[in-house]
């Protein structure tokens, strides 16, 4: 069995291993991180560890929009570091049998960021990578200005 993760952004479902999730919390106000990569929103203090905030609409290529008091943040582990997601909403934990979730390489190769697609009574849900989230160009940019920020001492917002 597979377990999920489910949140929205604009009506779409989307998924993450439930392995890969720490916790989900209310969003709260970040501080920004000069020379981050465009995908990163700031930085939050969420329990003493300095986590980036990733703009999933930009990294989905979906409209931005004004993050509101009713978004939520996903709190996940990359193989490198913790993350934070702004997501319109996570509405529940799904768990699916391994024959019904289809590997991303076998509808497209390529695709990034997709890990796969499990099937739904009511549709199908892609399944992302948070391993594959940054690129390799964009975790070494973060790494940068994350030194920078800690060398300069830089207050930012605790959780």
């Amino acid at each position: 069995m597979i377990q999920m993760v489910v949140f929205s952004l604009d009506n779409q479902r989307y998924a993450l291993p439930l392995a890969a999730v720490e916790r989900i919390v209310r969003v709260v106000e970040f501080t920004s991180l000069p020379k981050a990569p465009p995908i990163v929103l700031g930085i939050v203090d969420i329990g003493g560890r300095i986590v980036p905030v990733v703009n999933v609409r930009k990294r989905f290529r979906l409209p931005e929009k004004e993050i509101e008091l009713e978004d939520h943040l996903i709190l996940g582990q990359t193989g490198r570091r913790p993350v934070a997601l702004v997501v319109d909403e996570v509405s529940s934990v799904v768990e699916r049998p391994d024959g019904e979730v289809i590997a991303a390489q076998e509808i497209l190769p390529g695709l990034e960021y997709v890990q796969g697609v499990a099937k739904l009574e009511d549709g199908l849900l892609l399944i992302h990578d948070l391993n594959r989230f940054l690129s390799l160009e964009e975790e070494e940019t973060l790494d940068k200005a994350m030194r920078e920020i800690q060398q300069a001492g830089i207050d930012y917002y605790r959780f």
